[in-house]
């Protein structure tokens, strides 16, 4: 009624306006402008209102392996959480955990794994499969982000694989995605030249170590990168280690999740521990993630005597050991978190080693000593990685109370530049942050 009472009132023709005071011609004109203004808003608002309740967006999210698909559903719950009552709808690949929380699973990838190029290469045909379908599935439904969790070699070759696509608009596919990148690929550790092709396909970059933001930011200014936290915090922040609280005498065993570090850890670390019980009397406890990666075990490797197996867990084991064995990777960052003096082993194989020894570039592997930027916990790679040896650092730590108590305060450091909680949380509004400005 407003707008049609202002029709009214705005002179008609070219020669009432002429009859009017110049003044009073403007001020009209100016009251119809701003209803038109008015009224069309209004009726954009209603339409866009309609429009995204219809037709939620989407969002493509792809994760590999079993760390990536369970940082993808906490990723998955925090987004819905942010975007509110009009939450998007997600696809993509992953496994149990994302589907657990509503994510449509296209590709279970919880069965391919690989660790290193020689492994990348037996699996390169189911790997493309999985590729060429996600192509496809985005081209039809035209998700608004692409979203990687962890997986970056795969998911950094799908960004620029999708980048000309959407790139080249049509007057009937003006189709304009964002790309995220949630963990950053380890390029500060090997072939930093990798950073070259991110800047053109790469959004943003979500990092959950607090060096890496200074690293980009002098070896690739380009890349817009932001440190959220390490979600791990959020993960265990609820039970967090006391220094009093109890430890029981056991040596815990990680060995790993992928078949492959199993395959090649649990024969030296069974053997290990083997020692460390008859020499201490210690109790061998093995924490395996899945029920399924108990068949990925060697048969015929002797388990230590009186072993106990767990299936997950591992958060309540961690706060009553005394001492760790673990593959390096994340789970060394967890033994951190409870300050569990750990000693970390990598074996991979022989091609794989060789090719790393060239490519290489950081003095560590295991993420607390790479974090603190020296030997926090001692690490054994490859050829060093011998039962004898690991028995030995074992043995020390249980039996020298300085150094103990050193490694104790040296990890509790580390355990404080994790960031605090909410990792994924920040990474959500981040990710909401930029699609609103896609919009």
């Amino acid at each position: 009624m407003l707008f049609a009472e202002l029709i009214n009132h705005s002179p008609k023709t070219v020669r009432e306006a002429k009859s009017l005071p110049r003044t009073d011609v403007i001020r009209s004109t100016e009251r119809s402008l701003h209803a038109h203004r008015h009224f069309v808003g209004f009726r954009n608002h209603r339409v866009s209102r309609y429009r995204s309740t219809v037709t939620p967006q989407s969002i493509l999210i792809v994760a590999g392996e079993a760390s990536g698909d369970q940082l993808a559903a906490e990723l998955v719950s925090a987004l819905r959480q942010a975007w509110g009552p009009i939450a998007p709808v997600f696809f993509g690949a992953g496994g149990p955990a994302m589907a657990a929380v509503g994510v449509e699973v296209l590709h279970d990838m919880s069965c391919l794994s690989a660790i290193g190029p020689a492994d990348a290469l037996r699996q390169y045909w189911a790997y493309r499969r999985v590729f060429n379908s996600l192509l496809s599935e985005a081209r039809n439904r035209t998700p608004s982000l692409v979203v990687g969790v962890d997986f970056g070699a795969f998911n950094l070759r799908l960004f620029r694989a999708l980048r000309p696509r959407y790139r080249r608009p049509t007057p009937f596919l003006n189709w304009f995605p964002k790309t995220v990148q949630f963990v950053s690929p380890q390029v500060w550790a090997s072939r930093p030249w990798r950073t070259d092709s991110m800047v053109p396909c790469l959004d943003l970059l979500l990092s959950i170590l607090p060096f890496e933001t200074e690293w980009y930011a002098k070896h690739a200014p380009e890349v817009p990168v932001r440190f959220v936290g390490h979600p791990l915090v959020d993960r265990h922040s609820r039970t967090p280690p006391a220094k009093t609280s109890p430890r029981r005498r056991q040596l815990l065993l990680l060995p790993g999740s992928r078949p492959g570090e199993l395959r090649r850890h649990w024969p030296v670390m069974a053997t290990a521990a083997e020692v460390v019980r008859r020499k201490t009397g210690i109790l061998p406890v093995l924490v395996l993630p899945t029920k399924s990666s108990r068949a990925w075990l060697p048969e015929a490797v002797t388990p230590p005597l009186g072993l106990e197996i767990h299936i997950g867990n591992l958060a309540e084991e961690l706060s009553r050991t005394e001492v760790a064995i673990a593959s390096t990777g994340t789970v060394t960052l967890e033994c951190a978190w409870f300050t569990v003096p750990t000693v970390a082993l990598y074996r991979t194989s022989w091609s794989t080693y060789q090719i790393g020894r060239q490519i290489i570039n950081v003095p560590y592997l295991a993420l607390p000593n790479i974090l603190a930027n020296k030997a926090v916990i001692p690490e054994f790679i490859q050829d060093a990685a011998t039962p004898s040896a690991i028995a030995e650092a074992v043995i020390q730590l249980l039996n020298d109370p300085v150094l103990r108590s050193k490694t104790v305060t040296e990890l509790e450091r580390v355990r404080e530049l994790l960031g605090h909680p909410g990792a994924c949380r920040r990474a959500a509004d981040a990710i909401l942050e930029l699609s609103r400005v896609s919009d």
